[in-house]
């Protein structure tokens, strides 16, 4: 256990153990004790740890160049990487920029929509649209799109207008009377209500995650949802940017996430399961339309980074997306994320404090409540996520806690994201070390409930 730092770490009081190694789905620290990395840290470690194919890989790169500017130089591992995820991107992605990580991918993605606009003679267009309990990153850019009005409060003065619609939260908001896919077009129709009110003329793109991860606690769409969004961008001329930085790569199952909706983005961001952890690593990929109106244009993106284009991440990145091809892991994510919703559904279906259990692939989401019958939610002050998540890594289990799910002050849950190698004994081993963490945490805030 570390005592004393100099990192000036997210969390400034208390201390953390010591990771210092790796094997497969668990991590080590310096005790010795392993934890199942049933979240993948935030759903970023896909392969797990320690792969030696993408370990390798990296090292003959690193041998042979670790990075040269890209003002300068393109490289190999960086355009083979650039081919493998156009051939397997939704239709009409053609173009891929590569950045750091998913708060530079979507600043990327407003940043080349805008210039798309001026360059197509339309500079008016300056409003993004984005949706509640978002969450498209932390640097100014992003977290002006994104929703959390926890994360955003801090910083409101120094964020640019953004304009926000309801997210798509049927487990809170469809009416009695509703159908699911009757509550899914109501709650899209809100986009064209907010294009008409701010004016076509003036709004660039909608952006928003094709399944919500840490805000709320993986939201997936009601049916009919996607569709309609997209008829809506089509009609009045707004790009649609979709944000798969925590869902995308294979997480739910298919390379990318909009996949499951049959729904076409224009721009599209990754991060997470692209390099798996083991360099940082993000892209955003953008249609043809895009590109061309630059390219035929000023012929020069007016954004960029020191570090894009890496080749050591680029290289690495290559490496763990052929290794998930080439292993067939996408039939894994599949067979064992039904499995786990199976598990979770098993132990939690009447569980008094878990009122919804939620998920696709190996992403699934329990939201937790005071009571299930009217959906109550518990007393913020409990912080019972952040009990659940100690008491989980007390038993050797990594897991992602989330609060204010609701509206960014009410309601928590717990976010699964294990690593596509998982096994049937590990997605057991999830569940019953998870229902010993929340059973623990809620008997010890029992006489407050």
């Amino acid at each position: 256990m570390q005592t004393t730092t100099h990192i000036l770490h997210r969390q400034i009081r208390g201390t953390l153990p010591v990771a210092i190694g790796g094997d497969g789905p668990y991590l080590i620290d310096s005790e010795g004790k392993r934890y199942l990395d049933a979240s993948g840290g935030a759903a970023v470690s896909c392969l797990g740890h320690s792969h030696p194919r993408v370990i390798a890989a990296i090292k003959n790169q690193v041998e042979r160049l670790a990075f040269a500017h890209s003002s300068f130089f393109t490289s190999e591992p960086a355009e083979s990487l650039a081919d493998f995820l156009v051939e397997r991107a939704p239709p009409a992605i053609e173009h891929v920029y590569f950045v750091s990580g998913g708060s530079e991918a979507i600043e990327a993605a407003l940043k080349i929509t805008r210039q798309y606009f001026v360059e197509k003679g339309e500079p008016r267009r300056y409003k993004f649209i984005s949706r509640r309990q978002s969450y498209h990153g932390n640097t100014l850019g992003a977290l002006s799109v994104g929703g959390n009005m926890w994360r955003r409060k801090p910083f409101q003065p120094l964020l640019m207008a953004s304009y926000h619609i309801s997210p798509c939260y049927p487990y809170r908001d469809r009416k009695p009377e509703e159908t699911l896919r009757q509550y899914g077009l109501r709650v899209a129709d809100e986009l064209e209500a907010r294009i008409q009110t701010e004016g076509p003329e003036t709004v660039i793109a909608f952006v928003a995650e094709p399944i919500v991860g840490a805000s709320a606690g993986v939201l997936i769409a009601a049916p009919g949802y996607w569709p309609r969004i997209r008829e809506i961008c089509d009609k009045y001329g707004v790009l649609l940017i979709l944000d798969e930085v925590m869902c995308g790569m294979g997480r739910t199952g298919t390379w990318f996430a909009c996949e499951h909706e049959n729904t076409r983005p224009d721009v599209v961001a990754i991060a997470k399961g692209l390099g798996a952890g083991y360099q940082p690593i993000g892209a955003m990929l953008c249609s043809n339309d895009i590109y061309d109106s630059i390219s035929e244009g000023s012929g020069f993106f007016q954004h960029g980074h020191t570090y894009m284009g890496h080749s050591t991440a680029c290289a690495a990145a290559l490496a763990v997306q052929s290794v998930i091809e080439d292993e067939n892991l996408l039939h894994n994510v599949r067979a064992r994320g039904a499995e786990l919703g199976e598990e979770l559904r098993r132990r939690f279906a009447e569980h008094p404090y878990i009122g919804d259990i939620r998920g696709r692939g190996l992403f699934w989401g329990l939201e937790l409540v005071a009571d299930r019958e009217s959906k109550q939610p518990l007393d913020p002050a409990l912080n019972i996520h952040e009990r659940i998540k100690q008491h989980a890594m007390s038993l050797g289990l990594l897991c992602y806690p989330g609060a204010g799910t609701i509206d960014g002050e009410r309601g928590n849950h717990i976010l699964l994201a294990p690593p596509f190698i998982i096994t049937s004994e590990q997605v057991e081993e999830i569940g019953e070390k998870l229902a010993k963490a929340i059973d623990q945490a809620f008997l010890a805030v029992a006489a407050q409930l």
